[in-house]
């Protein structure tokens, strides 16, 4: 679960500002959101609105940069070069991003901060949620010359074992500009046990989801999973979008590249044997996922197909690059869905309405919210103001992104406003009461053809 995020000299995030899912314990609507987990309690959904510029997207990306730095052990050049712009001293001020989040019911809080692409300072700790005093896992420092330290809990510090791991990591392994957690998890000792709990929340619970990002391997997941497929075969009929089911046409794979392609057989062929589960995944221009999956010695091209029912009943096959954008996105969402229902995992969906009507993605997004079974935390940013409902959220589950007068994001949540249980927030968020929507008065008064060349008669 996720608890709170905290980023500071990020993209536009100039000053110090927190995303969290923590529940004002005032409200008593919709009290089936609260994840409640032994002394603490979490959100299951939030959504964050902004105008185009503000700044909502950028608190994705700062998460999405924190995981590649984790998993991919170095910085990443967004965030390396990603300091906000409008500050003097640029390259003195230290960039931070933190997170606090719960994986195995062990709360965690990690941080890393950042200055002239070194890691300062970078800190696992067991988080007591602020009741309970907080116990260090490890502290790692920097200095200027480039320094490495690292403290370790009581325990690891005081085994003579222990003692010897850190010093070989010191002067073998750490770097100043990469990060340890990954580095300490995959390490044989009893007393870092527990960083490997933390650095699972990453590789495995967190899951961000751009506008760009499709679902892999998805025709080899239906194939084999039956209740998968039953699952992404209601969810796709239920949207009266013409789909009555979907199937997985499986070709041997020298049917299907023929006898001219040699060559890129062979190539596909090594990849799949390089390949842990014996699948390469390829997406074509059109937007058709392929799978070359190796089963019982013999290589095959799995493909989704999706069945339409037409005039007089008729049924007719589609594949994947004769859909429009709408349902491949729909489809790419199954998984994520299906993840939010059976397990305990974090989806982050940048601009979730992309490409899908509005009424359709409010249902889905509904469907979500009023399941009392769910297990898992949805977390997207929007523009869609139909989503505004307070049958749908809780004001607490409700954030705004927008600019201040120094060009840094601002992050506050619609509960700060103690709006009624009652009251059209759609309409309060349209006409401007909660700020974070487009400023038109300028678009108004321009005269766009004062700018325009007239065009000469030949």
């Amino acid at each position: 679960m996720l608890i709170r995020f905290v980023l500071n000299n990020v993209l536009s995030f100039g000053k110090q500002k927190e995303f969290n899912l923590f529940p004002n314990k005032r409200l008593g609507t919709l009290k089936e959101h609260i994840y409640k987990f032994q002394d603490f309690e979490v959100l299951k959904l939030s959504a964050i609105y902004g105008a185009n510029g503000a700044g909502k997207s950028n608190l994705i990306h700062g998460l999405a940069m924190l995981k590649y730095l984790v998993l991919e052990e170095h910085i990443p050049s967004k965030l390396k070069n990603g300091q906000f712009k409008f500050q003097e001293n640029k390259s003195d001020t230290p960039q931070l991003i933190a997170i606090e989040f719960m994986q195995d019911d062990i709360t965690f809080y990690y941080g890393v901060e950042i200055i002239n692409g070194i890691i300062s300072t970078e800190e696992l700790y067991q988080s007591g949620l602020g009741v309970k005093e907080d116990v260090l896992i490890y502290e790692r420092k920097t200095d200027s010359f480039e320094k490495t330290s690292i403290q370790f809990s009581e325990k690891f510090e005081k085994d003579e074992r222990s003692q010897i791991i850190k010093e070989v990591l010191l002067q073998e392994f750490v770097k100043p500009n990469k990060p340890i957690l990954k580095l300490l998890a995959n390490r044989d000792n009893e007393n870092l046990k527990i960083i490997k709990k933390a650095f699972g929340w990453f590789e495995n619970s967190l899951k961000i989801i751009k506008p760009d990002t499709k679902a892999t391997a998805l025709p080899q997941r239906i194939d084999l999973d039956n209740k998968f497929k039953n699952f992404v075969d209601v969810i796709m009929s239920s949207f009266n979008i013409g789909i009555t089911g979907l199937s997985i046409q499986k070709i041997p794979i020298e049917d299907y590249f023929g006898k001219n392609d040699q060559d890129e057989l062979e190539r596909i062929r090594e990849k799949i044997d390089e390949s842990e589960n014996k699948v390469v995944s390829a997406r074509l221009n059109n937007g058709d996922e392929l799978n070359f999956v190796k089963e019982n010695n013999q290589i095959f091209v799995k493909r989704i197909q999706l069945s339409h029912k037409g005039e007089s009943s008729m049924i007719a096959t589609f594949d994947m690059n004769e859909e429009s954008d709408g349902t491949t996105r729909l489809l790419d969402f199954t998984p994520a869905f299906e993840g939010l229902i059976s397990d305990n995992k974090v989806y982050v969906i940048d601009e979730i309405e992309r490409s899908i009507h509005p009424l359709l993605i409010k249902e889905l997004v509904k469907k979500f919210s009023l399941d009392t079974e769910t297990k898992g935390q949805l977390i997207f940013t929007t523009h869609e103001s139909n989503l505004l409902d307070q049958e749908i959220f809780r004001i607490d589950e409700i954030w705004f992104a927008e600019k201040d007068d120094t060009g840094s994001t601002d992050l506050y949540s619609l509960s700060a406003f103690k709006e009624h249980k009652t009251i059209d927030i759609q309409k309060g968020y349209l006409n401007g009461r909660y700020g974070s929507i487009p400023f038109l008065g300028n678009l108004q008064d321009l005269n766009w053809h004062h700018n325009v060349t007239t065009k000469q008669t030949v």
